[in-house]
């Protein structure tokens, strides 16, 4: 079946359209990605002055490679199945589109050529290519997860074992999984001497994705690694608390309520994204895009979000309160007068971010 995104025509194998890019056997293309792609054309375009190839690291219908040819790009698609191959290569010559598709292992087609952007869109967890990545990457590595569970601690040993962390399972567990994704980012290209600086990171519909803007040195990546730490939290009164530092310093109880805490970490306690940037990609993405409107809202909030390292839930404070919430423009404006920064946090609509604790909070808007 032909399946139409972004302004290019695709043929998809019919029985598997829906499924998830890249996962076991066969050609896949999932149309709940769309707005993944939509805003991946987007920072294509806002960086096209600063780069040139794309790599579309495991290529299924060629979808990304497509899009990125029609955003001007030298794309490159890659991938193990020579069906998915035949059928990428066929969907670049359909939309009049230069581009090379190589039927090989990514790994290795990574570790012996560059490019300037690399996009990890498994099915499951990038870890396993990762490494190779930032050997290949010049100026971008872009990263989608789809293994939430493992990010966000409800898979706890599988988190510990793919992420090297100890992620935990809490009420802020989008943002877990984000910088849990991250922190094992930015070790595993701190290895090879360099920086991987997020400048956009959002979650949705149930995947991570990420862009790492690329530095060389080994300075550059150990003032990173400085901004790795440690999350204490409470899953009683929500109270949380975090601290830089590779070695952790836990809190056993609870400063506000005496219970018993979990710590999470190293995680990433740095920015998820760099405002500017992100706007630059609003900026980029047209109005023509089949989730133009989604993805504007999308980056909009993501720009505005507060560099918090974990974010709340108004209505789970509230039942934690046993009081009937309030609206959610009232509640931040009741914040802001008490002296709190605040932003609302794209991952729902009463989720925000704030630098006052669970006690100012409850303070401040009851």
């Amino acid at each position: 079946m032909q399946v139409s995104e972004g302004g290019v025509t695709v043929e998809v194998p019919e029985e598997r359209h829906g499924a998830s890019e890249g996962s076991g056997s066969g050609v896949f293309y999932n149309p709940v990605q769309e707005l993944n792609r939509d805003v991946t054309v987007g920072v294509l375009r806002a960086v096209a002055d600063d780069c040139d190839s794309y790599l579309d690291a495991m290529t299924a219908s060629g979808i990304r490679a497509v899009r990125a040819a029609d955003a001007g790009y030298d794309a490159t698609g890659c991938d193990v199945d020579p069906d998915a191959v035949e059928l990428a290569r066929e969907n670049l010559a359909t939309n009049d589109l230069a581009g090379e598709v190589v039927h090989r292992n990514v790994n290795a087609h990574m570790h012996e050529h560059h490019h300037d952007v690399v996009d990890l869109d498994p099915f499951g967890t990038p870890i396993p290519f990762a490494d190779a990545a930032f050997r290949s990457a010049d100026r971008y590595v872009c990263v989608t997860a789809t293994d939430t569970a493992p990010l966000c601690g409800a898979h706890f040993e599988s988190g510990v074992r793919s992420y090297g962390t100890v992620p935990r399972n809490t009420e802020f567990h989008a943002e877990m999984g984000l910088r849990v994704l991250l922190s094992a980012m930015i070790r595993t290209a701190a290895r090879y001497d360099v920086a991987a600086r997020p400048v956009l990171s959002h979650v949705s519909s149930h995947y991570v994705r990420t862009y790492l803007e690329l530095e060389s040195g080994a300075q550059a990546a150990d003032r990173l690694i400085e901004q790795l730490g440690h999350v204490d939290h409470c899953q009683q009164c929500l109270w949380r608390e975090h601290e830089p530092g590779l070695i952790a310093d836990p809190t056993p109880e609870c400063p506000n309520c005496g219970q018993s805490t979990w710590t999470a970490g190293p995680i990433w306690l740095g920015p998820n994204h760099d405002a500017d940037f992100v706007e630059r990609v609003a900026e980029s993405v047209p109005g023509s895009f089949g989730t133009a409107d989604e993805a504007v809202d999308l980056l909009s909030t993501v720009a505005g979000e507060l560099h918090e390292p974990t974010h709340y839930d108004q209505h789970k404070l509230y039942k934690r309160w046993t009081e009937p919430a309030i609206a959610m423009d009232e509640f931040l404006e009741r914040l802001r007068e008490a002296g709190f920064e605040t932003s609302r946090a794209h991952y729902g609509g009463t989720t925000f971010k704030t630098d006052a604790d669970v006690v100012d909070i409850r303070e401040a808007v009851l």
